[in-house]
Formats: structure tokens, sequence, C-alpha cells
């Protein structure tokens, strides 16, 4: 029973981190395609996008989702790639990992 115990916290603490982890992934995702959809348009700029994830992660809980959060946006011709990178929170100190999510749209264009 001295030993059952002790692993079992240990998969609690492990299940959390992990939910941690993928609730920031999941953040970092939508910011992402928040960002996409932001600079996809016709007149959008890189500055849109980046402006638009970085607005979603502050929506769904800032640092308390994710620390470190920075968003960079590629627009070409075509498409618009945009990526958003952070840190998950952690339940071991000193232990932060590194989400990174990106997300693609094509450019909206008058024909």
């Amino acid at each position: 029973m001295s030993i059952v115990f002790p692993a079992v916290l240990v998969l609690m603490f492990l299940g959390v981190q992990g939910a941690l982890y993928f609730h920031a992934r999941t953040v970092a995702m939508t910011a992402a395609t928040e960002g996409a959809k932001a600079a996809a348009v016709e007149h959008g700029t890189a500055g849109d996008g980046e402006a638009a994830a970085l607005g979603f992660v502050n929506l769904a809980g800032g640092d308390d989702v994710m620390t470190d959060a920075a968003a960079t946006a590629a627009v070409s011709p075509t498409s618009v790639t945009v990526v958003v990178t952070g840190r998950s929170l952690s339940l071991v100190p000193g232990w932060q990992p590194l989400v990174q999510q990106q997300a693609t749209a094509p450019r909206e264009a008058l024909s």
C-alpha cells in the first residue's frame, strides 16, 4: 500500500500536467487560426494577424494559460501564415514546456 499511493499521486500529477499542456496547445492553435483569418482579408497586414492572435491569447486567459506568448505572421500574395509560441504552465518548478502552433490561410482577393 505504501508504494501504490505515491504511484497514484504521480499519475494524477502527470494527468494534470498533460491537461495544462494540451490546453495551452489548443489556445495557441486557435490564436494562430484567428490571426491568419485577420491577416487574410483583402487589406490585412502581418500586424493585423499578430495583434489578433495575441488578443485571442489574452482573452483565453493570457499568462494564466500560456506565458511568454508571441506571434509572428508572414504574408505572401497568396497566403498568410501565423505562428504562435509560448510556454505552458507546469507543475514542475523550473520546467515550462514550449508550445508552438501555426495556421495558414489563403489571401482574399477580388477578381
